[in-house]
C-alpha cells in the first residue's frame, strides 16, 4: 500500500515537472526568444555550441574520442549508418541499440507506442530513403520538443482549447506528452482503414490537422465528395516531400489560405512554417552547414545543440534544400527556405546534347508536370539511362500524351535528349512514404553533382 501510494505520488510529481519544462520551453521560444538580428542568432549558437561539446567530452564516448585530436569543423560528418553501427557509443543515457531496436520493433508491430526505455522514448523512423534508423529521446528532451512545436505551430490570437489531430506512422509518448483541458492530441493511424480514420478525424473536429500530404490529399478528396465538412484553423503537412501539385489541391479543399510545413525528422525538428507560410530553419537550437549542389540549392549538415541522450553532430541529411532569396514578411532573422525539394539520392540524370550528363533535380521534373493534366497521382522512376517509368493512377491516351508532352518539353528547355518513357499503372503504398520522383538507376548519379565543402557558419 505503501509503495503504491510512493509510486502514485512520484508519478503526479514527474508529470507536473514535465508540464512545468513544456510551459518554459513554450514561454521562451513564443516570446522570450526573439533573435532579431543574424547577429543574435549566431551568439546563441556558439554558446549552445560550447556547452554542447563539454558535454560531449564527458559523456559520449565516440565524441570524446574525436573531440581529444579534433576541433568541432574537423569532426567526420555522420549519417543514419554511422548512427546505427556506432549507437551504443554515441547515445549519452547507456541505451543498448539491441534493446532500443527491439522494442521499437515490437512498438510497430503492435501499434501500441506506449512502453518506453525507463524515462526515454524509443522510435524508429523510415525516412524517404527507405533505411531504417533508430531513435532515443529523454524525457526533457521530449518535453522541450513538445513546447517548442507548441509555441511554433499554434495560431497567433489563440493558444487555448485547441484539438490536434496527428496522422503518423507510428505514435510516440513523445507526442501526447501534453495533453491536457488547454490542447488535446489524437493520434491517428495511417495504417488503418483511411474511411474510418475520417470518421473518427470528422468527430472530433480539430482546429490544427497534422498529416502527410499522402494522407492530406485523401482527406481533402473527402471534402470535396461532401465527406469531411469541418474546416481546421491550421493544417500542417509533415514527413514527405509537398509537391506544388498537392498544396494547391489541399489548400482549396480544406479552404486553407496557407498549408504549412513541419520539417521533422528524426534527426530533429529543423523548420517551420512562419505566419506567412514561410520555412525558417530553428537555428535556435540546431546549426546548419551547407554542401553546395546548384547555386540556388544545398544540401543541410546538422548539429543539434540541445540534444544530448542521442547527439546530432555535424549529421548530413542528404535532403536538397533551396534558399529563399527574398526577405520575409514577418521579419525573422532565422534563414528562410523556398522549398523542401526531396532526397538529393532522387536526382534524376538526362542526357545532353553535347554527350554530358545534367543533373535534373526532383522539384524540376515535379513542376514540368504540373501543366499536364487528367490524372491524379503519379510517380516519376528513372530505371536507366534516358530511361523513365512514370506511373499514373489514369492511364489513358490524352493523360499519357500530354506527361510525354511536358516531359520532352522539359528536355528541350535543359538542351537535352528526350528520355524514352514507359507508362506503369500507379499502385499506392501506403506503407511507405510518398515520393513523387525516384531514381533507380544505380549509383552514378551521385557523382553528377557538384559537392563543396561545407560552409562554415560558425568560429568558436
Amino acid at each position: 500500500m505503501l509503495r503504491s501510494l510512493v509510486g502514485s505520488e512520484m508519478c503526479i510529481r514527474d508529470r507536473l515537472m514535465s508540464k512545468l519544462r513544456i510551459l518554459r520551453e513554450f514561454a521562451a521560444a513564443r516570446w522570450l526568444r526573439p533573435l532579431r538580428t543574424r547577429a543574435a542568432v549566431e551568439r546563441r549558437q556558439r554558446r549552445l555550441l560550447r556547452s554542447h561539446l563539454r558535454f560531449l567530452r564527458r559523456r559520449s564516448p565516440y565524441f570524446r574520442d574525436l573531440l581529444a585530436t579534433r576541433s568541432f569543423s574537423e569532426l567526420p560528418l555522420m549519417d543514419k549508418s554511422v548512427m546505427m553501427s556506432r549507437f551504443d557509443e554515441i547515445n549519452t543515457v547507456g541505451v543498448g541499440k539491441d534493446g532500443a531496436l527491439a522494442l521499437a520493433i515490437a512498438n510497430e508491430r503492435s501499434r501500441d507506442f506506449d512502453a518506453d526505455l525507463g524515462s526515454n522514448s524509443v522510435g524508429l523512423s523510415s525516412g524517404t530513403s527507405g533505411h531504417r534508423g533508430l531513435f532515443v529521446v529523454s524525457s526533457a528532451e521530449r518535453d522541450a520538443w513538445v513546447g517548442t512545436v507548441l509555441a511554433r505551430t499554434l495560431p497567433r490570437g489563440r493558444l487555448l482549447g485547441h484539438r490536434i489531430a496527428l496522422f503518423l506512422r507510428a505514435d510516440n509518448s513523445l507526442y501526447e506528452s501534453v495533453g491536457s483541458r488547454a490542447v488535446s492530441f489524437r493520434y491517428f493511424d495511417v495504417y488503418t482503414d483511411m474511411d474510418d480514420n475520417i470518421a473518427r478525424l470528422r468527430e472530433y473536429r480539430p482546429t490544427i490537422l497534422v498529416a502527410p500530404p499522402s494522407v492530406l490529399r485523401l482527406i481533402a478528396r473527402a471534402a470535396d465528395a461532401g465527406g469531411f465538412d469541418v474546416v481546421p484553423q491550421r493544417v500542417y503537412s509533415v514527413a514527405e516531400v509537398l509537391e506544388l501539385s498537392d498544396e494547391r489541391r489541399i489548400t482549396a479543399s480544406l479552404g486553407q489560405p496557407v498549408l504549412h510545413q513541419l520539417y521533422q525528422c528524426t534527426e530533429g525538428f529543423l523548420a517551420h512554417t512562419c505566419e506567412h507560410g514561410v520555412i525558417h530553419l530553428n537555428e535556435d537550437n540546431i546549426l546548419v552547414e551547407r554542401e553546395a549542389l546548384d547555386a540556388e540549392r544545398f544540401t543541410p549538415i546538422v548539429t543539434d545543440l540541445r540534444r544530448r541522450a542521442q547527439p546530432i553532430v555535424r549529421y548530413r541529411l542528404g535532403d536538397v534544400l533551396r534558399e529563399r532569396t527574398r526577405p520575409c514578411p514577418c521579419g525573422s532573422a532565422l534563414t528562410a527556405i523556398e522549398r523542401i525539394e526531396g532526397r538529393e539520392g532522387d536526382t534524376l540524370v538526362f542526357r545532353s546534347l553535347d554527350g554530358r550528363d545534367l543533373p535534373v533535380f526532383a522539384d524540376v521534373i515535379a513542376r514540368a508536370l504540373l501543366y499536364a493534366e487528367g490524372f491524379d497521382e503519379y510517380r516519376i522512376t528513372q530505371i536507366g539511362e534516358s530511361r523513365l517509368q512514370i506511373a499514373l493512377d489514369t492511364l489513358d491516351d490524352r493523360s499519357r500524351r500530354l506527361v510525354e508532352d511536358e516531359v520532352h518539353a522539359l528536355a528541350d528547355r535543359l538542351g537535352c535528349e528526350r528520355p524514352n518513357i514507359t507508362f506503369v499503372d500507379y499502385v499506392n503504398d501506403g506503407a511507405v512514404k510518398l515520393r513523387r520522383v525516384v531514381q533507380e538507376w544505380g549509383d552514378r548519379r551521385l557523382s553528377l553533382i557538384h559537392i563543396s565543402e561545407p560552409t562554415r557558419l560558425l568560429s568558436i
